[in-house]
């Protein structure tokens, strides 16, 4: 096997972009220089796409572990949060309105849009 393949076949982020004609194109430009038999090249392939595959599962998983602990290190609310906010306002607007002798469809329903700084 070429010095090269062993490379692509190591570098687990490179497979990740590369596409399965991309590796049937270096696979078969190995077979017709006879670094690799015609009969192993399939099977190749194969295992190439399914390591590609695999690495793709892999540094998608790590991007959205870091992108998670980004959010939450930066504090920004999640769905639930403001699932739970609304939820609590929707109950005090219930609760003026009834102080105030209102029914609580008297209330406007406003979507809060939050302000986006100009960093």
């Amino acid at each position: 096997m070429s010095d090269l393949l062993k490379k692509a076949i190591s570098l687990g982020v490179g497979l990740t972009i590369v596409s399965k004609e991309k590796v049937e194109k270096v696979v078969d430009e190995l077979v017709k220089r006879g670094e690799l038999a015609p009969s192993e090249s399939k099977a190749l392939v194969d295992r190439l796409v399914e390591r590609g595959d695999e690495e793709r599962g892999a540094f998608k998983s790590a991007v959205q572990e870091q992108v998670q602990r980004v959010l939450k290190e930066l504090k920004v609310p999640v769905q639930e949060d403001i699932a739970g906010l609304e939820s609590r306002i929707a109950k005090l607007e219930g609760r003026v309105a009834e102080l105030e002798g209102k029914s609580p469809q008297e209330f406007p329903q406003e979507t809060i849009v939050p302000e986006t700084s100009s960093e």
